[in-house]
């Protein structure tokens, strides 16, 4: 019993939670009709409202695009007035100069001319055509006025100085002010600016405007420095040898590197680093091409005086290369320059060389007559005075030699060389000492001049004995100008090539000398009688080998006494009316006496009783011979 309840009372529940679901079911279908009713009225009604804003949408767009329309309008009527108003505010400042708006100011309004009128070519409008126009022709205006502002500028520190004031005062050079230099700086960036803006390359005008003015001051201040170097070259005295230190050209190179390293100190405050060539080379071109000149004028002075000014030349090629590597050392610039300047000198001082030695020959020939006592005529001193002079410009006359080579100097070598062609690599030895080649070449030298010498003396003088006198006497004062000069440590190695001349002369001498030497040489037969005697004189009889003697051989060795002392006497006569350097009479004095007393002393042993003590064939006893020989030392 208690079951059926339990079970009735759990349909109830189901029956009414069944009852409820129902209930809610109803209410959501009752609902979703409500919705369906509701967007089928929204559809409706979007429809309507859609015919209804589409046209108003359509006006709203077409208003759009009209306002942008008409805002660009008003924009490129604003552009197109710009220019006009910016014509007009800007013009009244750039009629005015930068002087008088002031440079800061007017750099400002060129500009923003500058800025207007690219703006202006990028929009390309037909209605700014003459607004182009205008801002182009009035910044074409403006730039002028900067240019010529720039060279006003620059020309108010750029008179022309006295050199020689700064030289003897050892004073650099004046450089360009730093006021005035950073007013040029402002502009000449400016300007250097446009001209990279504008896209057609090349360089900014300001370049040659710089050199255009600076050009002609470097000029003009070294110019009387060129002067007095031509005028300091020409001789009072037509023979005078050249001293080193007395022209003007050392005094000329010394303002030219001041003046040039002034120079590039201030293009290197102004300019941007790639343009320091540039301008250096355009702002010195003037000064240089001057330097030229004088050094052309230089060198046909040296021309016509070679033998005497041969060292000016040089001089010159030291100074003008020294200040080359000085200034190309500092710059890296005109080292070119300068060596093109320098060709027609250096060319002279290569081709003097062998010009020299044919001038050594030329005189020699053209004398007429030499000193008949064997003295040594000034051709030889000249010569020697010139080889010592060289050495105190070694190292210019070392750089000619290596570029010749060793024996360059021959005639026909050294007319190639002096050509105009340009030399190759080939043609310098970059191992060659230049030292040695002109050790060489005083060699050559000294071998013309006393070949040359002797030659002349064959033709000319009288006798072997003065013939060698002559050329012992030129040799040793060759040997002598050597070992008192800065030349014996060059030529210590070659003294042999000169010492073989002394040895020559004496042997020429001593040709002279056989003569006598001959008349004491006698004929003995051994196999007559008893073999004579050797030993001391004390052994030798005279008495007894003349008593041996025949009648014809008596007059024999009497007629050799009489020669010999004729010819004898006659040399001993010649030795002392000659003139001698000191060392060639002890030399010559000493030979004689070697070669002839002991043939004398062994003759008059044998011999000197012919004329039984009387002096009449046997002039002189060794004593006496003896003495004669110590008169001629």
């Amino acid at each position: 019993m208690a079951v059926g309840l339990g079970s009735k009372a759990a349909d109830e529940e189901a029956r009414a939670e069944v009852e409820v679901l129902n209930s809610r079911l109803e209410k959501t279908s009752q609902l979703s009709k409500k919705i369906q009713a509701s967007l089928s009225r929204l559809e409706a009604n979007g429809k309507s409202m859609q015919d209804a804003i589409g046209p108003i949408y359509g006006n709203t767009q077409k208003l759009q695009v009209m306002g942008t329309n008409i805002e660009g309008i008003l924009g490129a009527i604003e552009r197109i007035r710009q220019p006009s108003d910016l014509k007009n505010s800007e013009e009244e400042i750039i009629r005015k100069g930068p002087e008088k708006a002031g440079l800061s100011a007017f750099l400002s309004s060129v500009k923003r001319l500058s800025k207007a009128l690219s703006e202006m070519q990028r929009t390309n409008l037909r209605a700014n055509q003459q607004a182009l126009a205008d801002l182009n022709r009035l910044l074409k205006a403006g730039n002028s006025q900067l240019e010529s502002y720039f060279v006003k500028i620059l020309q108010e520190d750029s008179r022309p100085i006295e050199p020689l004031t700064f030289i003897t005062k050892d004073k650099p050079f004046p450089v360009l002010n730093q006021d005035l230099t950073t007013r040029l700086g402002l502009i000449n960036s400016f300007i250097s600016s446009v001209t990279r803006q504008t896209g057609f390359g090349g360089d900014s005008p300001v370049l040659q405007l710089y050199a255009s003015v600076r050009g002609p001051y470097l000029l003009s201040t070294l110019q009387n420095l060129a002067s007095a170097s031509v005028n300091t070259a020409k001789k009072k005295v037509p023979d005078a040898v050249y001293r080193q230190g007395t022209n003007g050209i050392g005094t000329y190179a010394k303002g030219t590197e001041a003046a040039f390293l002034a120079e590039y100190e201030n293009i290197c405050k102004l300019f941007a680093r790639d343009e320091w060539s540039k301008v250096l080379n355009l702002t010195c071109q003037g000064a240089i091409s001057e330097l030229a000149r004088t050094l052309r004028e230089l060198n046909a002075h040296i021309k016509l005086n070679l033998t005497t000014d041969c060292y000016l030349a040089y001089e010159i090629m030291e100074i003008i290369t020294s200040l080359s590597a000085n200034i190309d050392g500092r710059t890296g610039e005109l080292k070119p320059s300068f060596a093109a300047a320098l060709k027609p000198i250096r060319e002279t001082g290569k081709s003097s060389l062998a010009d020299l030695l044919e001038d050594t020959r030329r005189r020699i020939n053209s004398i007429q007559t030499l000193p008949q006592d064997g003295s040594v005529p000034s051709i030889t001193t000249e010569a020697m005075t010139r080889l010592q002079t060289m050495v105190d410009f070694l190292r210019p006359i070392s750089s000619i030699m290596i570029s010749i080579g060793d024996g360059g100097w021959k005639a026909s070598t050294a007319a190639a060389n002096a050509s105009d062609q340009i030399p190759s690599l080939k043609s310098f030895d970059v191992t060659a000492d230049g030292k040695q080649i002109f050790a060489h070449y005083c060699v050559d030298t000294i071998d013309t001049l006393l070949a040359s010498l002797e030659q002349k003396g064959k033709a000319t003088l009288k006798g072997k004995a003065t013939l060698g006198v002559f050329v012992a006497n030129n040799a040793t004062v060759v040997d002598r100008m050597i070992r008192g000069s800065d030349l014996q440590p060059l030529l210590a190695s070659r003294m042999a090539d000169v010492d073989k001349w002394r040895k020559n002369g004496f042997q020429i001498y001593s040709v002279a000398w056989r003569e006598p030497s001959a008349h004491l040489l006698d004929v003995q037969y051994t196999n007559r009688g008893q073999r004579p005697p050797s030993g001391s004189a004390a052994a030798i009889d005279s008495a007894a080998i003349v008593k041996g003697l025949s009648s014809k051989d008596k007059d024999a060795i009497k007629e050799k006494f009489r020669l010999f002392n004729a010819s004898f006497d006659e040399l001993v006569a010649k030795h002392k009316s000659l003139h001698m350097e000191r060392e060639v009479r002890e030399a010559l004095s000493r030979q004689v006496r070697q070669m002839i007393e002991p043939l004398y002393c062994r003759f008059w042993d044998r011999y000197h009783e012919v004329d039984k003590g009387k002096g009449k064939y046997a002039k002189y006893n060794k004593a006496e011979i003896s003495g004669v020989f110590l008169t001629l030392g």
